[in-house]
């Protein structure tokens, strides 16, 4: 469509240097290269008919063309593909706090799945057309580890990439690139080489998950402790049970900022319960006393149903 107006545009201002009145030089110019040819406006000069030879050569063909491809869109259903991957950039456009999963294969789709299912906006980035199509979610196709790929889904406005590619190189550069474009972002990467884990952490990455590894240990644990194992397999990933882990951070400026648990009486007030805290450095106090203390930046891992773990969310940020 931009080479046939361009044509139009050309042998518009072509007939107007030979003469031509504005109006007559377009309409002199549709008509050539439209092969109606009703009549010549003005007569032709030699130059005149040089000029519509070349227009009628170049023009004609680039209306041809123009035209069979667009029936040939409409034909095969292209337009509405072209439209509904408008449509979707458009809605990556809009989110915010978002997760990007890099990799729509087995491990992505079950990633995908729990995010779906915790309320977690999610965008899909995938080199596999039949892969993209297939996806349900808002989704991209293109190279995760090409920096326009990661602007496209929105890396700046998200809040975590899972680098879920089958490969680990390909998960190394996606984490070092992610890295640069949002130095503040979750990043949680694949890893299927025990050797590469240090090399994805020295390169940004949050969490490091070797899925074989965590379903041998799952796998495992079922055998040793199968209760404990399907209780906090259930807590974990079952949205239906009422009772569910959360983690709360401690916000600066909170009113328990100092306070003990004892002080505090979170129990009491919200019926929720605080399994562990975690301080800015990373240690665990698991099985916390009643005499530990509550710090701004910690983070409480409790347990409760949606009702009791709102209200303590709301007792920490009051």
């Amino acid at each position: 469509m931009i080479a046939l107006a361009g044509v139009v545009a050309v042998g518009t201002i072509g007939y107007v240097v030979l003469g031509f009145a504005w109006l007559d030089a377009l309409y002199q110019t549709v008509t050539t290269v439209a092969t109606v040819g009703f009549r010549e406006v003005e007569p032709l000069s030699n130059t005149g008919k040089v000029f519509t030879i070349a227009l009628i050569l170049v023009g004609v063909g680039t209306t041809l063309y123009a035209f069979g491809v667009l029936m040939e869109t409409l034909i095969e259903g292209r337009l509405q593909d072209l439209l509904g991957r408008r449509r979707m950039n458009r809605t990556i456009a809009e989110m915010h706090d978002h997760v990007i999963i890099c990799g729509w294969g087995r491990v992505g789709r079950s990633i995908a799945e729990d995010l779906g299912a915790g309320g977690r906006p999610v965008v899909v980035v995938d080199l596999a057309p039949e892969r993209v199509e297939a996806c349900p979610l808002p989704c991209l196709l293109g190279d995760a580890t090409e920096d326009e790929t990661l602007e496209q889904a929105g890396i700046a406005r998200a809040r975590a990439l899972v680098a879920a590619v089958d490969s680990d190189a390909a998960n190394l550069f996606v984490t070092i690139n992610a890295r640069a474009l949002n130095p503040g972002l979750f990043i949680v990467s694949r890893v299927r080489s025990d050797s590469n884990e240090d090399k994805l952490r020295r390169v940004g990455a949050d969490r490091v998950v070797n899925p074989q590894a965590i379903g041998g240990a799952r796998m495992a644990a079922f055998v040793l402790q199968p209760n404990v194992a399907e209780f906090v397999d259930v807590v974990m990933h079952d949205r239906n049970l009422e009772f569910r882990l959360e983690e709360l951070v401690v916000p600066p400026g909170s009113a328990l900022d100092g306070a003990t648990l004892r002080d505090a009486r979170l129990r009491d007030q919200t019926g929720a319960m605080v399994l562990a805290l975690r301080d800015e450095a990373g240690a665990f106090t698991t099985n916390p006393t009643p005499e530990s203390a509550i710090r701004a930046g910690q983070v409480l891992i409790a347990i409760g149903t949606g009702d009791q773990l709102c209200a303590l969310e709301a007792i920490l940020r009051d």
